[in-house]
């Protein structure tokens, strides 16, 4: 009775780790139809074409930042996607918002990390309308090896605690962590079109893996 009760009480000690650990399904966050679970400016900067968001004009200059963003939160994840940047003049610029917020002033603009997209800024990440730096910055050489300019690339993004990674098709171009025990790491995802420039930048089949959590 005695071994009985010792195993049982063992096995429940040990249930929450088990359970923390346990694979949860990707799933997609965008349907490829309509802007279910997605909100911002879809009357004038953001559409749906050929199963992506689409954002910004090849005509008309795009006059500031304009972000497409989650109607949840996140935290403790694997984001997968797809993007495509096009330009004709001016700053040819995105990127892809995560652990983000939407602030006040000016009211289109959104505060937290960015997986960077364009010249200089490739696959790099960036601190949005907070710390305005680059905290790490993939080899421009690299770069040159691996985008796919005015095409499709394969964009991932891991972040596990305050560790993050950015993947860019297939390779690793930052890995950082952050030391400032301030910033969230949680948040909005979002997908940025950049202000000042004749822009059209497109984002398809975004799927999120939620990590487990272990149990410190």
């Amino acid at each position: 009775m005695k071994n009985a009760l010792f195993l049982f009480l063992f096995l429940v000690s040990f249930a929450p780790v088990v359970t923390s650990q346990t694979k949860l399904k990707p799933v997609r966050l965008f349907n490829g139809k309509n802007f279910k679970g997605w909100q911002g400016d879809t009357l004038h900067t953001w559409r749906i074409k050929d199963g992506a968001f689409v954002g910004g004009s090849l005509t008309e200059k795009v006059p500031h930042n304009e972000f497409l963003s989650t109607t949840k939160s996140y935290s403790h994840y694997v984001l997968r996607l797809k993007f495509k940047l096009t330009g004709t003049e001016g700053f040819i610029n995105g990127g892809v918002q995560f652990h983000s917020q939407r602030i006040a002033n000016p009211p289109y603009e959104m505060t937290g990390y960015q997986a960077d997209l364009g010249k200089g800024f490739w696959a790099s990440l960036y601190d949005e309308s907070r710390r305005d730096k680059l905290l790490a910055t993939a080899d421009s050489n690299q770069i040159k090896q691996i985008l796919r300019p005015n095409d499709w690339n394969d964009y991932e993004i891991r972040s596990e605690g305050k560790h993050i990674q950015i993947k860019l098709n297939g390779q690793q171009t930052v890995d950082y962590t952050e030391t400032d025990p301030a910033i969230p790491q949680a948040g909005l995802i979002a997908l940025q079109v950049h202000g000042g420039g004749k822009v059209e930048v497109y984002y398809k089949d975004l799927v999120l893996e939620e990590l487990p959590k272990t149990r410190e």
